[in-house]
């Protein structure tokens, strides 16, 4: 697995895990235009699980196209990337 690939896993987690830390509640989109609203109370490499009005339903992260939060996310994820992408110039110079 190269280090980009791993790169953007970490991103994917980072994500997933701060939304489900501020309980933060998200729109998921599915590749078949369905929409599930909720927030995200676990994943794992293949599946979210999301809770809605008391209704936990698990979704394989193969059917969902995007995920997109009620509001921005903590700026620390954005400095992350930002660190992430400063690494990677700075390897290609």
């Amino acid at each position: 697995m190269s280090t980009t690939a791993t790169k953007v896993i970490n991103l994917q987690d980072s994500f997933l895990n701060q939304i489900r830390k501020e309980n933060m509640p998200v729109i998921i989109y599915l590749v078949n235009g369905f929409q599930l609203r909720g927030a995200v109370k676990g994943f794992d490499n293949f599946t979210v699980i999301i809770e809605n009005e008391g209704k936990q339903q698990l979704v394989y992260k193969h059917a969902i196209s995007t995920i997109t939060p009620f509001r921005p996310i903590a700026s620390a994820l954005h400095d992350r990337k930002a660190d992430e992408n400063k690494v990677k110039e700075n390897e290609t110079v």
